[in-house]
């Protein structure tokens, strides 16, 4: 029989060892009730958020080519909505899913502000997040990690056995990859079934039907979290290695837990904000306005943008009254208004999400010094429950919107007559079989290309605690001591 390597034995013992405690079985199983609820609660909202943004998202298309015979400027302004369909791997990590709203108003002249977000609706419990699958990886298993591994060189210290385990020719690195190893083990035991479970409800939600790229997500996840909490693992052994108690061990990783957890994620957002402050809605809307009447007012006739773009068309088509052009100067008016109220909206909204992306690059670079950070980073972007998302879905409506308004602009142009209806005549207006030349919306998801080139500074910091974690066997192996 081929011997074991002394690594593995050391695995094993670390296992069994677990196996026999009952805290550890009484603590898996809370870790399991926590599991069932967060995947109730995770595939509850899935059903009824998704359900209702797909039923409005298809009334408000009826609703639109159901309007009668109409003036497209008047359709123009009576809009369309815009919802966010949930991402199939919300179910697994809700992100900012229930802060950054899903629902958006489009009309002609304005662009609005994403509302309807969950927060909106909730107490403020809602900001010390949900029980999702993601927070249970996130921070319930390192914890319990932490739990199983802080006594497993310490306590061989405290006891006087680990002198008689390095005495039979154990290595400080075989001991410190061993005991790694079975706390491993121990986690996968939860790992495993929880990924298997997130499979099933995320394959459930789209009904069995997934494209390349959301395999390619999960696979991502998958990984990621491995990952992570393989570093937990490392790193719950190496506390307990240098602390001459499993006391001061176990004091030591809650703080660590805590430190990553709680304090360092609040504090690098309040300093990002400070850093790069951003104004505020009012402020935003404010400056773009003042730009747009600075640019030119569409709606009032003596603006000097207008009126010079009023006589340069008398004196190309040489006639002496806009009556008398061969298309409708209002259409004309209002699509070079939409066009300058876009531009200077989109202006002014990049330069916003520059300010916030300063922010959250800020935070991100955080990564560097807490591996929370990074993984959390990493799932929400994976999720498709992060800013970026958000961000593009505001683009896509935002365009959209603008595409929405110039084509009841152009429909106005051909087909409304510049001489005003008189009080015996009937109104200008347009068939409706025209309300059909709008699309309707449909949000496209960003590409796992895209979202992984967002993310290189988490990718990066994963490099780097992995790096970190093998430096520090390697350098601990050879000046770690028994007493």
């Amino acid at each position: 029989m081929k011997a074991l390597r002394p690594e593995r034995l050391i695995a094993q013992q670390v296992w069994h060892t677990a196996l026999l405690n009952r805290a550890v079985v009484y603590l898996g199983l809370f870790v399991g009730l926590v599991v069932v609820y967060a995947v109730y609660t995770g595939w509850a909202t899935f059903r009824k958020q998704n359900g209702l943004r797909t039923t409005y998202q298809q009334q408000a298309r009826h609703d639109w080519l159901n309007n009668p015979d109409k003036h497209p400027h008047r359709m123009a302004h009576y809009g369309h909505f815009a919802f966010r369909p949930k991402p199939p791997l919300s179910m697994f990590d809700s992100g900012m899913e229930s802060f950054l709203g899903s629902t958006l108003f489009l009309e002609a002249h304005k662009q609005n502000a994403v509302n309807f977000s969950e927060a909106g609706f909730s107490t403020g419990m809602l900001r010390f997040g949900e029980i999702s699958l993601a927070l249970v990886l996130q921070l319930l298993l390192p914890l319990l990690i932490f739990f199983l591994g802080f006594g497993s060189i310490a306590s061989e210290r405290e006891t006087g056995t680990l002198k008689i385990v390095l005495s039979q020719g154990i290595s400080w690195r075989q001991l410190i990859v061993g005991k790694s190893l079975g706390l491993i083990r121990l986690m996968l035991t939860l790992f495993i079934p929880i990924m298997l479970v997130a499979a099933v409800l995320w394959l459930t939600g789209q009904a069995g039907v997934v494209s390349a790229d959301q395999v390619v997500r999960f696979g991502l996840l998958a990984l990621a979290y491995g990952l992570y909490l393989s570093m937990c693992c490392v790193g719950a052994v190496l506390v307990s290695a240098v602390s001459a108690s499993a006391n001061v061990a176990l004091v030591r990783l809650i703080g660590l837990w805590l430190m990553f957890t709680i304090v360092l994620p609040r504090a690098s957002q309040a300093l990002g904000s400070a850093l790069f402050a951003a104004p505020s809605k009012v402020a935003f809307f404010d400056r773009i306005q003042d730009d747009v009447l600075k640019q030119g007012d569409s709606h009032n006739p003596n603006d000097p943008h207008y009126r010079a773009l009023k006589d340069s068309l008398l004196a190309v088509y040489r006639i002496d009254s806009v009556e008398q052009l061969p298309f409708n100067y209002s259409g004309f008016i209002m699509a070079e208004g939409e066009k300058i109220s876009a531009t200077l909206y989109n202006r002014h909204y990049d330069e916003l999400l520059a300010i916030y992306d300063r922010q959250n690059q800020f935070s991100r670079a955080m990564a560097f010094l807490n591996p929370f950070m990074a993984i959390k980073n990493l799932s929400m972007a994976l999720s498709g429950t992060d800013y970026a998302s958000f961000v593009d879905f505001g683009r896509q409506a935002e365009q959209y919107r603008y595409d929405l308004a110039q084509t009841m602009n152009e429909l106005q142009i051909r087909s409304i007559s510049n001489r005003k209806p008189g009080p015996a005549d009937k109104p200008a207006v347009i068939d409706r079989k025209h309300w059909e030349d709008v699309p309707e919306f449909r949000y496209t998801a960003l590409d796992v290309g895209p979202v992984l080139a967002c993310q290189t500074i988490s990718l990066l910091a994963f490099l780097f605690w992995g790096l970190a974690l093998v430096y520090l066997i390697r350098k601990l192996s050879k000046t770690l001591r028994a007493v």
